[in-house]
């Protein structure tokens, strides 16, 4: 393989592809607006320019010495833009989450020494402009949309010399692919981000790897939808997949939008998580629950079919002609509902539900199952297109061309040129990481028939949500137990839709409040039910919740009667505690938190 830099994308489409009208696209004042691959190319060349007359440089193309430009934003073409924009440079991106709190913005910024931060729009600019004070690296702040107040990006585009632009493909010349292309910080067991080094060479040979094996053939006609955050590793793979695979980008409006923004495009594919397809079909079925009569009767006959629906097994002459019957007079309008024209969707970050999977491919919608780190550029292994590459409940094989195996305790390793350059700053987290060449994942599988890749549980603690997000629990944990009422609390919510918490109450501390109150406390399993208790904790834990991101906060919780102790199990000789022990002796109480779905 000829070793790429991501940047080369655009050059390489024009030669492949030519002019394309429509690369990437997004709605302006309510209108699609396509931006051409020669638009785009000028755009990338002028900002690289504006950005190495402000003095922005790669220096000696090491990861110390090059020079950090952040972004904080919404998916839009200017995302791209800047991206390549700032790799042409030499310099390094450092993407971050719209949603990430204050505190890891201004950590994040501060470790990378982020000179200048690209945001998106108002809101953007006044959580970064507040934070500028204590972030003494941050020179100023370019906005995409016009906000009063903020550079625009504009001032770095305009008054262009042809010789500044020579001077762009000059540095571009002498930027190896083995340089850094970007450093992604993903939030550790501790709470402190880590810094994800990742040069040119993993995720150029990520790309590839994955174009090969899904395949994503190459295409200039068709049209892909993107909404999850440009900042994680796997949205930009996969747009990176799309431009050396000549397919039209359009990027969501909003969250909201995206069944509306899927019947306006009609793309042929997206990449989510899998909560958003459970929204998907939660709303299906809610509809399919408002229907009355016969009509109320098919629709759950088909249902039916799709939860017995097996790709790698042939139901049978009866069975495939009910579903063709099903196909012609039920699935037909959810395939129309995603435009008419999916033929397929890679989903990733967390589980997704077996029965959900086999009732929309039964039903024409294609769905895989993937999976990588963010140190891996990501990808590990997907589901791939064809009669025996995909098995559901699996992330499907590896992917060609790296190697994968499993520790004698079950992690997962993976050695390959996708592997990452290492943690920022952090020699030894990387050393603790990378062995011998091997990625340890933290990740615990199997090979389901020797082939397909199985996760089966996670060696650390850190868990994800049904939505992706990592979730750290002992930072929300430890500022919790902040509180005086507060004795010990076990935050739980892998693979679920929100975060919960079991809560032993400091019931010293209970009992003297009943007193301030004037109220009689009889025991501690009345005092759990006490209205007014629960009212209290609700309290505390909205405040404490005002410390951690949206995905973070405890949207439920139980209060138990009983201490957790080494006598009773539930904690270990150094008095931590035992989270498999406590999620199994209490799993009827996580139950409770999860069985009323009004509250998702």
């Amino acid at each position: 393989m000829e070793l790429k830099r991501l940047f080369d994308a655009i050059d390489f489409q024009l030669h492949k592809f030519g002019n394309k009208t429509d690369t990437l696209t997004s709605k302006v004042n309510g209108t699609w607006t396509p931006n051409s691959t020669e638009a785009i190319q000028e755009a990338v060349n002028k900002l690289s320019a504006g950005l190495i007359r402000l003095g922005v440089s790669g220096n000696d193309l090491t990861a110390e010495g090059a020079d950090k430009i952040g972004i904080i934003s919404n998916n839009r073409p200017e995302w791209v833009i800047a991206d390549l924009a700032v790799q042409q440079t030499g310099a390094i991106l450092v993407p971050l989450y719209p949603t990430t709190n204050p505190l890891e913005i201004e950590f994040i910024l501060n470790d990378s020494q982020t000179k200048y931060v690209f945001v998106s729009n108002d809101e953007m600019y006044q959580k970064i402009n507040a934070l500028k004070p204590k972030i003494p690296s941050l020179q100023n702040i370019y906005s995409f949309d016009t906000v009063q107040g903020c550079n625009h990006w504009s001032e770095l585009t305009s008054n262009t010399s042809q010789e500044a632009l020579q001077n762009v493909e000059a540095i571009k010349k002498q930027i190896p692919p083995s340089h850094l292309a970007t450093i992604i910080y993903t939030s550790g067991t501790t709470g402190t981000p880590k810094g994800v080094m990742l040069s040119h060479t993993n995720i150029y040979t990520c790309i590839q790897y994955s174009k090969e094996s899904f395949p994503f053939e190459d295409n200039p006609d068709k049209k892909a939808l993107s909404f999850l955050p440009l900042n994680h590793i796997f949205e930009k793979v996969i747009t990176y997949i799309y431009l050396y695979s000549g397919i039209s980008i359009y990027y969501a409006e909003s969250i909201d939008t995206i069944g509306e923004n899927i019947r306006e495009i009609q793309p042929f594919g997206f990449s989510c998580v899998p909560r958003l397809l459970e929204k998907v079909y939660e709303k299906i079925m809610a509809k399919g629950n408002e229907l009355k009569g016969i009509k109320r009767m098919l629709f759950y006959w088909a249902v039916g079919l799709g939860k017995k629906y097996d790709n790698n097994v042939d139901g049978g002459f009866w069975y495939n002609l009910q579903l063709s019957i099903a196909n012609k007079i039920i699935f037909k309008k959810w395939r129309e509902a995603l435009g008419n024209k999916i033929e397929f969707i890679v989903t990733g970050g967390a589980a997704c539900p077996i029965n959900l999977l086999r009732i929309f491919n039964a039903a024409g919608v294609p769905i895989y199952e993937g999976y990588g780190p963010t140190e891996n550029s990501p990808v590990i292994s997907v589901g791939r297109k064809g009669k025996g590459n995909n098995k559901y409940g699996t992330v499907g094989p590896p992917i060609n061309d790296i190697e994968v195996k499993l520790a004698e305790d079950g992690e997962i390793l993976v050695r390959g040129t996708t592997v990452m350059v290492g943690y920022y700053k952090r020699p030894d987290l990387t050393a603790e990481t990378i062995i011998d060449g091997w990625l340890h994942t933290g990740d615990i599988g199997v090979f389901d028939e020797g082939k397909y890749l199985k996760i089966t549980d996670r060696k650390k603690e850190l868990f994800k949500t049904s939505g992706g997000k990592y979730v750290a629990p002992q930072p929300i944990e430890n500022k919790c137990k902040e509180n005086r009422f507060i004795e010990q609390i076990l935050v739980v919510g892998s693979e679920k839709k929100f975060v919960g918490a079991l809560i032993v109450p400091s019931f010293s501390s209970l009992q003297e409040w009943f007193k301030e109150k004037g109220m009689e406390y009889t025991s501690n399993e009345d005092a759990i039910k006490n209205s007014k208790v629960l009212a209290k904790y609700q309290s505390l834990i909205e405040h404490y919740n005002t410390y951690f991101n949206h995905v973070e906060q405890i949207k439920k919780f139980e209060l138990l009667p009983k201490e957790w102790s080494i006598e009773t199990g539930e904690m270990t000789p150094k008095m931590s505690l035992k989270r498999k022990v406590i999620m199994e002796k209490f799993k009827d109480v996580i139950d409770r938190i999860y069985a009323d779905k009004s509250s998702y």
